[in-house]
């Protein structure tokens, strides 16, 4: 009887498993391929990039009264690579390149999303 129980619970822990898979990889690719990258800073729009025009990779440093972000910056895709906040999920989410899910460091008040449309101008 035990080996049943234990054998029921491998397989609801390996649907659960499959689920969550499945719905991580569906919101990451159904997520509108963007061009343009907004950085926010205190809720102001701070900069923005088109990142299919980024032909080298930089770097853009951001100090303000809230903290320090270091922001690494590649044709087609965005992301922190430094901040000196405590929980660092902000560099732990990695590179963007879609507008599935944004980059957010609460502490230091920084927001950086990826919308679909290309730089007016």
């Amino acid at each position: 009887m035990k080996r049943n129980k234990t054998k029921t619970w491998i397989i609801v822990l390996s649907v659960l498993f499959v689920l969550s898979a499945a719905c991580f990889l569906i919101l990451r690719l159904t997520g509108k391929s963007g061009t343009v990258a907004n950085i926010y800073v205190d809720g102001e729009l701070y900069k923005k990039i088109d990142l299919d025009a980024v032909a080298v990779a930089y770097d853009i440093e951001i100090r303000t009264e809230f903290g320090y972000n270091k922001i690494h910056v590649v044709n087609g895709g965005i992301s922190v690579t430094e901040s000196d906040c405590r929980d660092h999920i902000c560099i732990e989410q990695g590179e963007i390149d879609n507008e599935a899910v944004p980059i957010v460091c609460m502490p230091h008040r920084l927001v950086i999303e990826i919308e679909g449309d290309a730089v007016d101008g």
